[in-house]
């Protein structure tokens, strides 16, 4: 299994930070995302995480740190904690930690609607 990585200067500006790291289990996702072709961007990031459930089988720290997402990145962001969610349904150790920037409601709104509909708690936390 390897890391993902996709680095700011890599990609696009409406692209988010990628570093999904299979030895620590920590995955991040920063920055903003808006993309066209949302499915195919996150189709990896969701393949890998399957696989890292199914096969590394260790904790996880998701680390969310977007201060902007589209409705289809949002609809990505919502598959991923449903893997996560299930993943600690059948006994995985999973910590989601959602940043967030100072005063930005939306986003703190946003997390807190995905708690809601997962039924799963993050770690909100100022950046």
């Amino acid at each position: 299994m390897k890391n993902i990585r996709i680095d700011a200067r890599e990609n696009e500006f409406y692209r988010p930070v990628i570093d999904f790291n299979y030895e620590t289990g920590i995955c991040t996702i920063a920055g903003e995302s808006y993309l066209e072709e949302t499915n195919v961007f996150y189709t990896p990031l969701i393949e890998w995480l399957k696989t890292y459930i199914k096969e590394i089988n260790k904790p996880i720290i998701f680390n969310i740190k977007l201060y902007y997402y589209n409705t289809s990145s949002s609809k990505k962001i919502l598959e991923i904690l449903k893997i996560l969610k299930k993943y600690i349904k059948d006994g995985g150790d999973v910590s989601i930690n959602w940043f967030y920037e100072k005063n930005d409601l939306d986003i703190i709104e946003d997390a807190e609607d995905f708690m809601l509909i997962t039924g799963l708690e993050f770690n909100l936390k100022m950046f």
